[in-house]
């Protein structure tokens, strides 16, 4: 790994820290060195707060060197207005001569213009560095300006036998299938999307909140699908604990379309199989986790069906996670 892939790969680290909090922002990493030796680091603040590259020279406790350094960071800066100034200009304001960037950005806003604007200052700029990394840790950005819509996580529980829910149910409340080490890792992951999406029957049969209980952090918000509009404020969905966005599409595209129009970037599908199913059958998902307790139904609601290629397999304690991405 050379000196370029090392600072980089710091930036990725570092970027991480604003999983849950930046969006729709994407949450980027900056490293700022003087000599090959770390003098500022940043990472973006929740949205409407400072941008890594600002955090990043910030927190450079002599700003002369600046003029001598050299700026990591795994998107390109920004060159418009939004909430905060262009990230392009203020690097130029320092006179930083060298920047390493990850990746491109997207964003028609943005899309090589803050590039434009560092090289027209007379900046050296190299671009590409972990280059696949930086997209990969980027993929709810990428995925909604490039295919207007959400980063979609299918997510489900399934028994050892093939069943997601029993056939009937004596209260209307979740049925678990795994143990609290799996479902604390569900309000984790909640914690991380922005949204989190279910069907009229799971509100029905198990009258979910769909916040962030066992975690810490910000609850995402709720989407119910709700076309004839028979749900009401006596559901827990519908409480004042976080959002919630009633929609009456009933296709994967339109719901998504929709959730675009909300400026969403990412959503998980957390049922019931019918919605599930929706996603699948119409090829709208990025990613499918997985879970298989160590109990059997016997008999009731199947598992979705659905082809995928096998990216990681965990075990957690005695449940089984396994994650897939679409064949294509």
């Amino acid at each position: 790994m050379n000196t370029h892939e090392r600072h980089i790969k710091r930036c990725l680290q570092i970027a991480k820290n604003g999983l849950g909090y930046t969006r729709p922002n994407p949450m980027v990493g900056a490293v700022i060195t003087y000599n090959d030796t770390i003098i500022g680091e940043g990472f973006t603040s929740p949205y409407g707060g400072n941008h890594a590259e600002v955090n990043a020279i910030d927190s450079v406790q002599d700003k002369s060197l600046l003029k001598h350094a050299t700026l990591y960071v795994t998107l390109e800066p920004c060159s418009h207005y939004g909430k905060t100034p262009p990230c392009s200009d203020l690097i130029i304001h320092y006179n930083i001569p060298n920047i390493v960037i990850g990746c491109l950005d997207d964003n028609p806003q943005v899309a090589g213009r803050g590039i434009q604007k560092l090289l027209e200052a007379g900046r050296q700029v190299k671009i590409g560095v972990l280059e696949d990394a930086c997209k990969t840790h980027h993929k709810r950005f990428f995925t909604f300006h490039n295919k207007k819509r959400p980063y979609v996580i299918l997510k489900w529980a399934e028994t050892s036998d093939g069943f997601i829910a029993p056939k009937h149910r004596d209260e209307k409340k979740p049925v678990w299938i795994t143990t609290a080490l799996s479902r604390q890792l569900v309000h984790k992951w909640r914690a991380e999307e922005q949204a989190i999406l279910v069907g009229t029957q799971t509100v029905l049969q198990d009258n979910p909140s769909l916040t962030v209980r066992d975690w810490t952090g910000q609850n995402p918000t709720r989407i119910v699908l709700d076309k004839n509009t028979i749900l009401g404020h006596s559901h827990t969905i519908f409480n004042a604990d976080a959002e919630t966005l009633r929609l009456k599409e009933t296709r994967a595209k339109t719901i998504c379309d929709a959730l675009y129009k909300h400026n969403i970037t990412s959503v998980i599908i957390e049922g019931g199989a019918k919605t599930l199913q929706l996603f699948i059958n119409e090829n709208i998902w990025d990613e499918a986790r997985v879970f298989t307790g160590n109990i059997t139904f016997n008999y009731g609601v199947k598992a979705p069906q659905f082809q995928g290629k096998t990216a990681s397999i965990e075990h957690l304690g005695i449940d089984k996670l396994t994650t897939y991405h679409p064949l294509q």
